[in-house]
């Protein structure tokens, strides 16, 4: 597979962006007062959330779309960005975990945020895994779009977990209760604009590698007739 213009301006870009929101998370970014060093981890963790529930809010997009369409390109980029997203919730998951073991002495608790992010990991792990299950590749797709609809009221949920219930969670953002300093918040928007980058540079080559193994199935099936 050639690699075109538009994947060497994103990664070329995707490279630039990240080794500069890294040198300013370790370099620009003051220590925080209370939590020390471990705080920087604050600027993977919520940047990777961010990139995580923009990828499935445009699974959620490219989903209702193909219903209303039937236009395979939709389910392809609808399945694309959930494996990319799951990458950074991953990440969001694991960072978090690192974390809270130094600040809240344990890895995980069961408190809401967390729970329903446990929740939306198992759900979207089960997409993929669900995928290419179905021989008739029209009801995966129906099946997909209806379920990466459904999966999606986990964001919000997430969203606003801190908001309605009480939780050990820390707000970040709308006056929370972690401050951030004018040189925080522009390395968190430097960390933010970088992994959406990756993201994108990511998106585009898995949707580019799923058309070409559509064209590649394409081909078997006409030197098999």
């Amino acid at each position: 597979m050639e690699t075109d213009k538009t994947d060497r301006v994103l990664a070329t870009l995707s490279m630039l962006i990240f080794s500069a929101a890294l040198g300013m998370v370790f370099f620009y970014a003051p220590q925080e007062a209370t939590m020390g060093n471990i705080q920087r981890i604050f600027y993977f963790h919520l940047a990777s959330a961010w990139v995580g529930f923009f990828g499935f809010f445009i699974t959620f997009l490219a989903s209702v779309t193909y219903l209303a369409s039937r236009k395979r390109s939709w389910d392809i980029l609808a399945h694309a960005s959930t494996e990319v997203g799951l990458i950074f919730i991953t990440m969001t998951v694991l960072s978090g975990s690192l974390w809270a073991k130094p600040v809240w002495g344990t890895y995980w608790t069961w408190e809401p945020r967390l729970t329903i992010s446990a929740v939306q990991w198992f759900l979207y792990v089960a997409y993929v895994m669900l995928r290419n299950l179905t021989p008739n590749q029209e009801q995966e797709a129906r099946f997909a779009a209806v379920y990466g609809v459904a999966a999606f009221a986990t964001v919000p949920l997430s969203w606003f977990a801190i908001r309605w219930w009480r939780t050990i969670h820390p707000q970040i953002l709308s006056g929370g209760s972690m401050a951030l300093t004018p040189r925080m918040q522009q390395t968190l928007l430097a960390s933010l604009i970088a992994f959406t980058f990756v993201y994108a540079a990511l998106l585009y080559e898995r949707v580019k590698l799923a058309h070409e193994q559509e064209k590649f199935i394409a081909l078997q099936m006409e030197e098999t007739r």
